[in-house]
């Protein structure tokens, strides 16, 4: 049985940052809360969900007080919109901030195919980061919703595309803030290199930083982050159990959508057994970590079910003590420099 069969384990609450807590986005109106709920797993992100799956989870996040959504037209092809659509098109919308992403149109038989969504669609994604294909995604994404607007919109995976990504999907992007059609704009990426790029080539609230700044993955604190402080632009920390690995490290566990290979998987051991010395779970250390950086306003971790989302909100508001971070920088399982919570 894993930790996450186990459901969540009982510890000391924190005074501070609990997961429902709201923060404000850069210099917009669009408030998060802390813990946001990513919605790829609903799509069918490895594993086949179903609707009834689907709508339970959002369901519960929304009971634990979680008032921030994010989704993608490239989660299950649309399926992931239309499931979250489901539920909180009948929420109040003053109630909740939803994001979604643009860069690409789901087309029949398009390019940009891709192994993780286990529901059959009969669409798939192309890249698309023109004026006209974000205009075009944005109300597509509406319609699959079901909703008016989305609170936060972000430029998604631009990696090989960012002249088009600046001279098309960003301008359109800055109409429909200037118009009140979306709160926030964005850009999400793997990556933290591009996405420092953009924050300096135009005026982003926020950002998305999956998988970049974690228990294994720091490299956002290299240029990124000190310059989203500077720039007042807030992150949002996505991907921090680095597809699993991070939440049950054993040989087979993904790391980036892919099998871990060995050096990863001994390493995400080692920080356990520290952790494990203090009395704290693994994933709480993993769930805590990015809001050590000020430039951090939310860490969004996607559940497939409502067991899954009731651990996450548990193991943010876990206790952890100071000295374990303090142990993880003295074994070197963690820089100096990193700022932890």
């Amino acid at each position: 049985m894993t930790e996450r069969e186990k459901g969540p384990e009982k510890g000391p609450e924190k005074a501070t940052q609990r997961a429902t807590e709201k923060v404000r986005l850069g210099r917009t109106d669009v408030e998060v809360t802390r813990l946001g709920l990513g919605l790829a797993p609903i799509g069918g992100l490895f594993t086949a969900v179903g609707d009834e799956a689907a709508r339970a989870t959002v369901e519960a996040a929304w009971d634990l007080g979680l008032r921030y959504f994010d989704t993608a037209p490239l989660y299950g092809c649309g399926l992931s919109e239309r499931r979250a659509g489901a539920v909180l098109s009948g929420k109040s919308r003053e109630e909740f901030t939803l994001s979604t992403k643009v860069g690409r149109l789901l087309v029949p038989r398009g390019a940009d195919t891709q192994e993780f969504w286990a529901e059959s669609s009969d669409l798939t994604p192309v890249f698309d980061f023109s004026h006209a294909g974000v205009l075009r995604s944005h109300a597509e994404s509406l319609l699959r919703l079901g909703l008016d607007r989305v609170d936060i919109a972000h430029i998604h995976d631009p990696d090989d595309h960012f002249a088009e990504a600046m001279s098309g999907a960003y301008p359109a992007l800055a109409e429909l803030r200037a118009r009140g059609q979306v709160g926030a704009v964005s850009a999400g990426m793997n990556q933290a290199g591009m996405l420092a790029d953009l924050a300096r080539a135009g005026d982003f609230d926020c950002l998305m930083l999956a998988g970049r700044y974690t228990l294994l993955d720091q490299s956002g604190l290299d240029e990124l982050l000190p310059l989203c402080r500077e720039k007042g632009i807030s992150v949002l920390a996505a991907g921090v159990y680095n597809s699993g690995l991070l939440a049950d490290p054993k040989p087979g566990a993904h790391f980036d959508y892919a099998p871990a290979d060995r050096a990863l998987v001994d390493r995400a051991l080692a920080i356990r057994a520290v952790c494990e010395r203090h009395g704290v779970p693994l994933r709480a250390a993993a769930i805590q970590f990015p809001l050590g950086h000020p430039a951090v306003a939310s860490v969004v971790i996607g559940a497939r079910s409502p067991e899954e989302i009731i651990d996450n909100t548990a193991m943010f508001d876990w206790d952890i003590p100071g000295a374990m971070w303090a142990d993880l920088k003295r074994d070197g399982l963690l820089p100096e420099e990193a700022p932890t919570p």
